[in-house]
């Protein structure tokens, strides 16, 4: 076991997740098969990096696609009725075990299966949000990795008051159709009159409604943009980028990939890991249940890249320093 730290990834393993990959290993001749449901399109590079970390961390398992694993993707984007649709089409297949990319596909495959086993990365809040029941036990046929807690959102508008100080008015571009971004913004407006900030939330729908609110919220002086993790941001992050230049706005985004195409600034965590370790799943799900059947257990994950030491505290504000194990790009 591990001490759980606060910026730290919580990784899940539970028995209700049985893995069967490994489990079945008395069925040597037969081919696994995979599914993989992810948030995005097939072009978007970024996705193609997790999806390379997976399949990588797949092979150093033992797991080869084409030799005795074969993987079946949906690529169902953004919108709702296509991740439910993709997600219905998986369930269909019956794979061994499927991966879910972000909270968006978790509840429509739950819905769909209650026995096919599901790992999922990048998600905000699984037990508030209903995919498992604890931490310490997942239970139900779901487990996998924790994004990060809903506090540290309030590092988006500390962050934004160190690079700018006369900020006085922020926009949090959220997917409300989504838990997580309802949560991330409550916390967000909580911590705002600490930094003498005003915020205003610009829901996430089609590219001309960005646009013009982004637009209208811009006339305002001393402003700023915050950009938490959404698969509907993902889909909207070179408009996002351009209308933040545009309009001459600070802005903090939560993906790294959104400062490699322009983006100000980014703080988050090491999601091409969360991938990686994904894959090692079947491995350690066999070696624990044989140990010891039904087993539940918490691992911690660390972001294994650049760590950021302390940074200046705006005085007065009542905002904390950044601290060791902080990144920002």
């Amino acid at each position: 076991m591990f001490d759980c730290k606060r910026r730290e990834f919580i990784t899940l393993l539970g028995s209700a997740a049985a893995w069967p990959l490994a489990a079945r290993a008395q069925q040597a001749d037969r081919v696994r098969q995979v599914g993989m449901l992810l948030s995005g399109t097939a072009d978007d590079a970024v996705f193609q990096t997790w999806v390379g970390a997976f399949l990588q961390g797949l092979g150093q398992s033992g797991w080869v696609v084409g030799r005795n694993v074969r993987i079946e993707t949906r690529w169902a984007g953004s919108k709702a009725d296509d991740i439910r649709r993709h997600a219905q089409e998986l369930a269909a297949l019956a794979p061994d075990v499927i991966l879910a990319h972000g909270g968006s596909t978790v509840r429509p495959l739950l819905q769909s299966t209650r026995s096919i086993p599901i790992v999922f990365t990048i998600v905000t809040d699984p037990v508030g949000n209903g995919y498992v029941e604890s931490l310490a036990r997942p239970g139900r046929n779901a487990t996998g990795f924790m994004l990060n807690e809903y506090s540290l959102n309030a590092k988006y508008p500390e962050l934004l008051k160190e690079i700018a100080p006369g900020i006085t008015q922020v926009a949090v571009l959220r997917d409300a159709s989504q838990g997580a971004g309802i949560g991330d913004f409550a916390v967000i407006q909580a911590i705002a009159p600490l930094l003498r900030m005003q915020v205003t939330a610009i829901d996430l729908r089609e590219g001309s409604e960005i646009e013009s609110a982004v637009a209208a919220f811009a006339r305002s002086p001393n402003s700023g943009l915050i950009m938490p993790g959404s698969a509907a941001g993902r889909r909207y992050r070179d408009l996002i980028i351009s209308l933040a230049a545009r309009h001459k706005l600070p802005a903090v985004y939560s993906e790294r990939h959104f400062a490699a195409a322009g983006g100000l600034i980014t703080y988050g965590g090491n999601w091409i890991d969360q991938y990686r370790l994904a894959a090692g799943y079947p491995q350690r799900g066999e070696s624990r249940r044989s140990a010891s059947a039904g087993a539940d257990e918490i691992r911690v994950g660390s972001q294994s890249q650049d760590r950021e030491g302390t940074g200046p505290r705006p005085t007065g504000l009542g905002a904390r320093p950044r601290r060791r194990g902080d990144r920002v790009t």
